[in-house]
């Protein structure tokens, strides 16, 4: 049976990945680059990991490119509103998302 470094308790009953959705402040932007295309910012990951997964998950989702560097999301395309409902789906606080 493996255990979580973290929290000490074993992979199944981890709890480690919902402290951390209860616990980040994400910002959410959207700014237009130079030759004109909108490009959507997530930001305020604690963990590297976990936001390189997020932006997978995302960018299927949204059916969009984009990359993942320094704990920040990149998007291409406006997808603020969509990204927060997506979000909220995926079990993060409604309080903690600024966008």
């Amino acid at each position: 049976m493996e255990v979580c470094t973290v929290c000490g308790l074993p992979k199944n009953l981890c709890v480690c990945d919902e402290i951390e959705k209860e616990e980040q402040k994400i910002k959410i932007r959207s700014t237009k680059t130079r030759f004109g295309k909108w490009l959507t910012t997530i930001s305020g990951f604690e963990n590297e990991d976990s936001a390189e997964q997020l932006g997978k998950t995302l960018k299927k989702k949204l059916a969009c490119g984009g990359t993942t560097k320094d704990k920040v999301i990149e998007l291409q395309g406006d997808h603020r509103k969509k990204v927060k409902e997506l979000l909220l789906s995926m079990g993060y606080k409604e309080g903690l998302i600024d966008g």
